[in-house]
């Protein structure tokens, strides 16, 4: 019987999730007396499981169960996932690694086909509200960012196999030669990766591998990179983009190169710039038995860019700029429709602040503004403010309103609008979303709590919507009011890592005169999301490592298995020998509880997998 379908299975794995997460933090409070902890950083990994049971570790595994980010997979989240913040669709979401902003012309389907290795970067940055409207380029609901992670002398080698006849190898090398009496250093790494299966179900094999490189310049308080990297994914699934039966597949090659430099000093003043270069191919089937079948879907985007961003401190005042230029253009047998191919969009951003001393802490006004500009849709301004109070004791609180604004991707506006599995829209325009929000954080017996309460609103947003009868989906514009609660605890002590999340969506729609029946994107959302990770470091070289989610999801006719309820988990338990120094050996598992819930409606849920691995660092 499967969980999702079992109201007992469900309370009694409840129970256990709670049971097993409340002996940690017990546990971690007992070996957190006398101890002083480590600060706590707001970029640190907040899940446990750094690779997954069936592929390669990606950019995107790291967000797989982030409290702040929602990610809706087909087959597994490496292969394809949505990924939403707050509520918002998949491409009102933004991606930043360094400086450069990064995304797909054609849909935000490949937003995170990013050819980087995990290694390479440090745990990603959630940027939502102010934030995101100040950092963001075309993303109207929040920012996924990553920074380059310094280059270390060393390496890591390592062999995975599984069921469905799964084995991954990898390789990661890096060396590093100092300067100046080590005042500088030159660093150079590259990573390897390679994943096979036949596939969870019938159907969704997968094949997939990646190559990069880069070298770095680091200096006391600057770090240059520059990096090339290759991708290349190949993987089916049933239904994976339509509702209607059919074993689909993708095969994508994805090439990116970017140099970046950051900069920064002793007294608040920073600066950092990109260049980057990005091509995309995609190859969809429809019916991978009948290649071609209902058109053929080939498409390669191009898309260059520069990025610019800094700060300027003035004695009690500062300024935050910012700068982001991209050209993209399409090549598509399917994507023939619509006003255009090419286009050049930018960003400018300037926020001044201004630091006032109130109470045992101080106050930071900020009030600016961002100008978004296309050649082909005109302009848009959008104001942003916010103050922000914090003291030494950790404790804050802040009110921010904000807006921004992001245009439509070819897929919506050059699919043709008459007919085909995919009705786009040539006349789709520029999406505004408003964001009001109230935040507190504080620190509390080692615990780092922070929470939020906001409401947006998106105007015009782009949906993908389903009518029965029809044999499409069809973009369509929606404006939606979305009010959350966010919670986000974290600890940390030198026997148990933990991060606790809770967030709650509800949002109202309007369609306007558009005919829909249920809502791929912007109404696939979870009302409720707890999350919970730990890391239990138990002794003797053991580390039991658990991510965990329980959701309550808003109702969708297009979802046909799983319900509403569903709780999904990984977990691996991990051995290194103290004995033999570098080794690592682990036993993972995702999908713990063999959950059939589908995380994009009429999509299979991808069923439970295990794996053993084997790895040795030096």
């Amino acid at each position: 019987m499967e969980i999702n379908n079992t109201p007992q299975r469900r309370a009694a794995s409840a129970l256990l999730l709670l049971a097993f997460s409340s002996a940690a933090l017990l546990r971690a409070d007992d070996d957190s007396r006398g101890t002083k902890l480590p600060e706590f950083v707001v970029t640190e990994s907040r899940v446990a499981n750094d690779e997954p049971a069936g592929t390669l570790a990606m950019p995107v595994s790291a967000l797989r169960y982030e409290p702040r980010v929602d990610v809706q997979a087909r087959n597994f989240a490496e292969a394809q996932a949505d990924v939403s913040i707050r509520g918002g669709v998949f491409e009102s979401t933004g991606v930043r690694v360094g400086a450069a902003a990064l995304s797909d012309p054609q849909t935000g389907h490949y937003f995170f086909e990013l050819p980087v290795s995990p290694e390479l970067l440090r745990a990603p940055a959630v940027l939502t509200g102010l934030d995101n409207a100040a950092g963001s380029f075309n993303a109207g609901t929040g920012t996924v960012e990553y920074a380059w992670s310094p280059v270390r002398t060393g390496g890591r080698a390592s062999l995975a196999a599984g069921e469905h006849g799964f084995r991954r190898e990898s390789l990661y090398g890096a060396a590093t030669r100092a300067f100046h009496d080590g005042r500088d250093v030159l660093g150079a790494d590259f990573a390897v990766a390679q994943s096979k299966s036949h596939g969870a179900i019938p159907f969704g094999d997968h094949d997939f591998s990646r190559a990069n490189g880069r070298l770095q310049w680091r200096t006391a308080n600057a770090q240059t990179d520059a990096f090339v990297g290759y991708q290349r994914k190949f993987f089916g699934w049933p239904n994976l983009y339509t509702p209607f039966g059919f074993n689909e597949t993708e095969n994508l090659q994805t090439v990116l190169a970017v140099v970046n430099h950051s900069w920064h000093d002793a007294h608040g003043n920073k600066f950092a710039a990109a260049a980057f270069y990005r091509r995309n191919k995609d190859d969809y089937e429809f019916n991978r038995a009948v290649p071609g079948a209902s058109n053929p879907f080939q498409h390669t985007t191009w898309l260059r860019g520069v990025d610019l961003a800094g700060r300027v401190q003035l004695a009690e005042a500062a300024v935050r700029y910012s700068l982001d230029v991209a050209h993209d253009n399409l090549q598509s047998t399917a994507l023939t429709f619509g006003r255009f191919h090419d286009r050049t969009l930018s960003k400018a951003t300037l926020v001044p602040e201004i630091v006032t001393a109130l109470g045992d802490g101080q106050l930071i006004s900020r009030a600016g503004a961002t100008f978004d500009r296309s050649d082909r849709d005109g302009s848009a301004w959008s104001p942003l403010a916010g103050l922000s109070w914090s003291n030494p004791a950790s404790q804050g609180v802040r009110l921010e309103y904000s807006e921004t604004t992001q245009l439509p991707s070819y897929t919506a506006l050059n699919s043709n609008a008459a007919a085909g599995l995919f009705r786009g829209n040539p006349n789709l325009g520029r999406s505004r979303a408003r964001n009001l929000e109230l935040g507190a954080s504080t620190e509390w017996r080692g615990w780092k709590l922070e929470a939020a309460a906001f409401r947006r609103w998106d105007d015009q947003l782009v949906d993908w919507t389903f009518r029965t009868g029809v044999i499409a989906r069809t973009a369509n514009p929606v404006d939606t009011v979305t009010d959350g609660l966010e919670a986000l605890a974290s600890y940390r002590s030198a026997r148990v890592d933990a991060t606790l999340g809770y967030a709650w969506l509800h949002k109202r729609s309007d369609y306007g005169s558009a005919s829909i029946d249920a809502s791929f994107y912007a109404l696939n959302f979870p009302e409720h999301r707890a999350t919970a990770a730990v890391r239990w470091r138990l002794g003797g070289g053991f580390e039991l490592r658990s991510d965990n989610e329980y959701r309550v999801q808003t109702p969708n006719v297009l979802r046909t298995t799983g319900g509403r309820h569903a709780l999904l988990s990984s977990a691996g338990l991990y051995y290194l020998p103290p004995a033999w120094r570098g080794w690592e050996f682990s036993a993972i598992v995702d999908n713990l509880w063999d959950s059939d819930f589908q995380e994009v409606p009429a999509v299979p849920a991808s069923p439970r997998q295990w794996a053993v691995a084997a790895a040795f660092r030096w």
